[in-house]
């Protein structure tokens, strides 16, 4: 019964990663980045996502929290993906996206940045992990319904890693998707402002339907 168990929270894991607000974040810090920083973004916001969601899982095992205190994570969020979105599109529209392509032994390497000059930098990364952390307060009562179903009424720490690692594999799936469409995509000023305007649309329609709903 508790391979079962593992099984069924894994899978519910890989379920709840399926979410249009999780994919659009993750798309939206990941998007220009190269393949180690999209990985890094990702794997943050699924690490964030999982701390957040076991941390307040044990709070709720002891303490009632209304739905409307625990909205305000979603609410967050949504309102994080909604301006995201309206920051992409005012990159493209301000001209704001810049493309540097040198060479390295022989191999040409592209690099995206914004604004006046190439910079480094892990605030989206930061940010990642922040997002991921309060998206997490949306989805830990649905995770305990579950919990609830396979072992009774406790929080187990195998379970929430369980339902995590499910997360993650999404997560570290779409990530690698975005990563390829950053390094084969992203080699013209043309592609680059297509793709970020898609993104950010995309990105302004979720958020909008997640504050509504």
């Amino acid at each position: 019964m508790e391979s079962l168990s593992l099984v069924l929270i894994f899978w519910y894991g890989i379920l709840h990663a399926f979410g249009a607000d999780h994919l659009t974040a993750i798309a939206d810090f990941s998007i220009g980045k190269n393949k180690k920083k999209t990985l890094l973004i990702t794997t943050m916001f699924a690490i964030g996502h999982g701390i957040s969601l076991y941390v307040f899982a044990k709070i709720l095992e002891n303490y009632v929290i209304s739905d409307e205190i625990l909205g305000y994570g979603d609410v967050i969020s949504a309102s994080v993906i909604l301006g995201m979105g309206i920051y992409l599109l005012y990159l493209v529209i301000a001209n704001k996206i810049h493309l540097n392509k040198h060479t390295h032994g022989n191999k040409e390497h592209i690099h995206i940045y914004f604004g006046k000059e190439h910079s480094h930098s892990n605030n989206d990364v930061k940010s990642a992990f922040t997002i991921g952390t309060l998206m997490g307060i949306g989805g830990v009562r649905g995770m305990l319904i579950t919990l609830g179903l396979v072992q009774g009424s406790n929080v187990d720490a195998i379970l929430v890693l369980t339902f995590t690692l499910g997360v993650m594999v999404i997560f570290l799936g779409f990530g690698y998707i975005i990563s390829l469409v950053n390094s084969n995509l992203l080699n013209s000023k043309e592609n680059i402002r297509r793709i970020f305007t898609i993104t950010g649309i995309i990105s302004i329609i979720v958020g909008i339907n997640f504050l509504t709903a």
